[in-house]
């Protein structure tokens, strides 16, 4: 069992694994493939996590992060993930992603896209639009003056609150948005997207 699974060992991934075992929370990183080939970046960038195949991080886990490229969302295992909690932090990059219209205009927002796709999961939007390399770096204690925030977006509240704790638990302030909808301003070409700024600052951007 873990208290996070995390489909991805990019730099996104392999971060926010280091920044949830500094925490004592018990993770597991997989991505497609013999989980072999990802055990030295795992070990080496998020001591203590675990590199094992999707389908046995996703089983054993409380919450899933998607930290994949947009494009591979139709790849997941919506029956697998299907009652889960699901942290979407993917954006839309064409440079990873190819010249995919469908993608790059989704609408209402690409959150909702994959939440019809994943429609058995309870779906949350977050970590997406703080750089990993801000994350690294701006993670700080609860109470700390000017800590960063960081905002995420769903439909089920109790589920939202539970990314919220988790997201204060790593280091930033949780602003909420009340829909997936919502989300939309967190994706890029919007202003909230790249924004490690303090909550009063980012509810301005948001608003």
């Amino acid at each position: 069992m873990s208290d996070l699974a995390i489909l991805g060992a990019g730099k996104l991934g392999t971060t926010v694994a280091r920044l949830a075992r500094s925490q004592g929370l018990a993770v597991d990183v997989a991505r497609s493939g013999d989980p072999a080939s990802i055990r030295l970046i795992v070990e080496v960038l998020a001591p203590g996590a675990r590199a094992v195949a999707p389908p046995e991080a996703i089983a054993g886990a409380e919450m899933v992060m998607l930290a994949l490229p947009l494009s591979k969302y139709p790849s997941l295992d919506a029956d697998a993930l299907a009652g889960k909690l699901v942290i979407d932090a993917m954006n839309y990059w064409w440079e990873v992603d190819g010249r995919d219209t469908e993608l790059a205009h989704a609408e209402p927002s690409s959150s909702e896209v994959v939440g019809s796709f994943l429609a058995g999961s309870t779906l949350v939007k977050a970590f997406n639009h703080i750089g990993y390399h801000d994350l690294a770096d701006q993670a700080r204690p609860v109470g700390t003056p000017g800590r960063v925030a960081m905002a995420l977006a769903g439909d089920d509240a109790a589920a939202r609150h539970r990314v919220a704790e988790l997201v204060d638990r790593l280091g930033f302030d949780p602003v909420e948005l009340p829909t997936l909808h919502a989300g939309k301003a967190l994706e890029p070409g919007h202003p909230a997207f790249g924004a490690a700024l303090p909550a009063d600052e980012l509810d301005v951007l948001l608003r």
